[in-house]
């Protein structure tokens, strides 16, 4: 571990197994204390989003943080944007307190990379928050701006929609969603716009959300119906979308499952490897998160084209997750393994070779 000062903030570095680079900023006079996690960039520079998170402690922060970019590493790998894996969560307090100041800080805690990180939206971090952090740096996607991609929300929904669909064909041979329950924990951002498209496909909706407000608006324009947040992993439905937190897929929670299809946006939704395997073992067929939320990653790659950000690019790109998802079916089939061990397969084997690896600079038309 080695620590340096610069712009009165400290720099830590954690020497990790696996990880390109690892970095804790604590700027004491802002309040800020951060982690940026670069998992692997063979295939680009690191791309990700920032979490702004309670955690109880850093060693938390850290492991979440850690995990997350090893999933961006295999998501961008999978969705063929000529990325690599990075993160970074910011450590909130209890009242999630969140500033300009602790935003620039942060900020200037990604400059000090100089590119070798790209910082996008994630959980607790808004467009207008971007807005402020854009301040301080350049390396960042997604602000509301004319010449950026602006909400990835929108977009990440629509390809976890893509992988609904895929998942509806492969288990009943049919794309139509009509009469199907699903059921969705968390309707955040994500959540509520993937809830929109299943409503007008003619889905029922059964929904979670520790925001009952929100809950009830829904209800109301979707005529979904509201379960507490312990019943929404026990009730009856055809398909369960977590878009959540992670870690909701688990040997204690998958016993309990009554559907017949996992599919949703939340990040890292196995506990274990071994979970995926347990899913198939009970005939549930699982869309692997980070193929089939990839939506948002490669709208705001989109973005960083010479050519400037095309939002009809970006939706024929999104739409591809429907046959990267079929392929997965299939060869989860043929080999006997579950779902998500191929999907790392995939991932693997374009990691090693270098299939997808970006030729050309990224552009920050911003």
């Amino acid at each position: 571990m080695k620590t340096t000062c610069t712009h009165n903030m400290d720099v830590i570095e954690h020497e990790i197994d696996e990880y390109e680079k690892v970095l804790e900023f604590i700027d004491s006079d802002h309040g800020l204390r951060a982690f940026i996690a670069i998992h692997n960039t063979r295939l680009g520079v690191a791309l990700g989003g920032t979490r702004f998170f309670h955690y109880d402690s850093a060693d938390k922060a850290l492991t979440d943080v850690l995990r997350l970019a090893k999933g961006m590493s295999y998501k961008s790998a999978l969705a063929e944007v000529g990325t690599g894996g990075g993160k970074s969560v910011i450590m909130a307090d209890k009242n999630h307190t969140k500033t300009p100041d602790l935003l620039r800080a942060f900020a200037r805690a990604v400059n000090l990379l100089q590119g070798e990180y790209i910082c996008a939206e994630d959980v607790g971090i808004t467009a207008s928050d971007l807005t402020v952090m854009r301040e301080g740096t350049q390396y960042i996607v997604g602000i509301p701006h004319l010449k950026s991609s602006g909400n990835p929300s929108p977009f990440t929904a629509f390809g976890v929609f893509m992988g609904l669909l895929a998942a509806s064909f492969k288990k009943w041979n049919t794309r139509s969603l009509k009469g199907k329950k699903v059921a969705i924990q968390g309707v955040g951002s994500v959540g509520r716009i993937l809830a929109e498209y299943l409503f007008f496909a003619g889905a029922d909706l059964i929904i979670s959300d520790i925001n009952q407000e929100l809950c009830r608006e829904i209800a109301h324009r979707m005529g979904a119906t509201i379960v507490s947040p312990q019943e929404i992993l026990t009730v009856e439905c055809d398909i369960f979308s977590p878009c959540a937190m992670g870690g909701i897929l688990n040997s204690k929670t998958i016993p309990n499952f009554k559907c017949e299809i996992v599919a949703g946006a939340a990040n890292n939704q196995l506990l274990s490897s071994e979970d995926g395997a347990l899913l198939q073992q009970m005939g549930i067929l699982y869309a692997p998160d980070f193929v089939i939320n990839a939506g948002g990653l490669i709208n705001v790659c989109c973005e960083i084209e010479p050519e400037g950000y095309s939002a009809t690019l970006a939706r024929e790109r999104i739409e591809l997750i429907y046959e990267r998802v079929m392929e997965i079916f299939d060869r989860s089939e043929q080999q006997g393994c579950s779902t998500n061990d191929v999907a790392i397969q995939i991932g693997d084997e374009r990691l090693k070779k270098k299939i997808g690896k970006r030729t050309i600079p990224p552009v920050f038309h911003h």
